[in-house]
């Protein structure tokens, strides 16, 4: 176990990885560019709050529609060329918004948007999963869920000040930085794949029937729909109007929401490096824990001190879950095989989870109280650990020889054939 230990430490990273993550950081900060102003544009035009709110998730519903088709897209033409036509769809209809002359056209561009997102989402997933050392995966998921972070922390900073440009100035400004990442990404990641995608069509396909007779894969379904459902969906639809009502007010909510971005971005890095040395499981589960306990103590929160305070543990909750989790789905796709649609269902879930997760929870809010609404979410995260109890570590098998080692269906927690 000490000599494995010590080679998850000693995993380089490979240069394509560092391409990949500062890309990452590239995509979250523009994002958080036009994140602050998006609505504000959208009632521009002359719509009401409801209209406004739509331009918003209109992106989350179309990467949910179009994942499958993404997950195709990976295993037919390979991860590079998915990935870059991802990027560039986003730059395009970013850049477009930037043009829109009525509601209606900035909706279309923005939903086109979402089918780009999901596209360079899924194979930068891929990409990851093939070019990380299995004994560094949990560190380089980690690195690059700190990049996006990063990003999306300093992001609407920088879209609050180009606003004042002019609403329209946040998404051309978006749409160039895309444009330079997917130059800059295709020419420094041009040996990674064959322009033909001939050697994509070589590799053997892990199918989604196939992953889910794993448990760990099943197991990562259902906490990637509660990470989506709390932390992507509830957070950031429900916590700024709870603020309001306790009387923290608004300039409060953001304080609280950048907390939780601190808090996950405090321990996301070292969770990884955790998971490459102790193993996935035990991250995971403690990840859930910890966001399911902050989310619900956060409901109860009466004042800033304790919103503040309970944001930051639920924040680092989700960043102790987020890399290992990732980490299980790769070592159960191996590094010689594709997995786009695999992936693609494992990032359903979390899309799945923030649509309907501020729905209910907001209904819930309005007809009992903002207390239960965080309660019953924070349950969720507790009740997504149960799977995982029954789910094998994934972590030695992947080390010894890749996927083939982890038994499906096994839950004793040996990895054998």
């Amino acid at each position: 176990m000490r000599l494995g230990r010590d080679s998850a430490a000693r995993a380089p990273i490979p240069r394509s990885i560092w391409v990949l993550v500062t890309a990452a950081f590239v995509i979250a900060l523009g994002f958080g560019l036009v994140a602050p102003v998006l609505p504000q544009f959208a009632k521009s035009f002359d719509v009401g709050t409801t209209a406004a709110t739509v331009i918003v998730s209109v992106f989350a519903f179309f990467r949910l529609v179009f994942a499958p088709a993404g997950g195709r897209l990976v295993n037919l033409l390979g991860e590079r060329w998915v990935y870059l036509t991802g990027l560039f769809i986003v730059a395009v209809s970013t850049g477009a918004c930037a043009f829109a002359a009525n509601y209606w056209q900035l909706l279309v561009f923005r939903g086109l948007g979402g089918i780009g997102s999901t596209m360079f989402t899924v194979s930068a997933m891929g990409l990851l999963v093939r070019l990380a050392d299995p004994a560094a995966r949990g560190r380089v998921t980690g690195l690059y869920s700190s990049a996006f972070l990063v990003g999306n922390i300093l992001g609407p900073v920088l879209g609050g000040l180009l606003a004042g440009f002019g609403l329209r100035v946040p998404f051309l400004v978006y749409a160039a930085a895309l444009i330079v990442a997917m130059f800059v990404v295709g020419l420094l990641l041009k040996d990674v794949h064959p322009a033909n995608g001939e050697e994509a069509a070589e590799r053997p396909s892990m199918e989604l029937r196939e992953a889910l007779a794993h448990r760990a894969y099943r197991a990562a379904l259902v906490s990637k729909f509660a990470n989506g459902w709390s932390s992507m969906g509830v957070r950031v639809a429900l916590v700024p109007l709870f603020a309001v009502a306790i009387g923290a007010g608004e300039s409060m909510a953001g304080v609280a929401l950048a907390v939780f971005a601190v808090g996950n971005a405090a321990v996301v890095i070292p969770a990884g490096r955790i998971a490459d040395t102790r193993g996935r499981k035990p991250m995971v589960l403690a990840g859930l824990a910890i966001t399911g306990v902050g989310t619900a103590a956060l409901g109860l929160s009466a004042g800033s001190a304790m919103l503040v305070a309970t944001s930051f543990v639920a924040g680092a909750g989700a960043g102790l879950l987020n890399a290992p989790q990732q980490a299980v789905v790769a070592d159960l796709i191996g590094a010689d095989r594709r997995g786009g649609s695999v992936l693609a269902g494992f990032q359903m879930l979390s899309d799945v989870g923030a649509i309907v997760g501020p729905i209910a929870a907001g209904f819930l809010a309005e007809q009992l109280s903002y207390p239960v609404a965080f309660a019953v979410t924070g349950a969720i995260c507790l009740l997504a650990a149960v799977p995982w109890f029954g789910a094998p570590e994934t972590l030695s098998a992947a080390r010894r020889g890749g996927p083939d080692e982890i038994v499906p269906g096994e839950g004793s927690g040996v990895d054998r054939r």
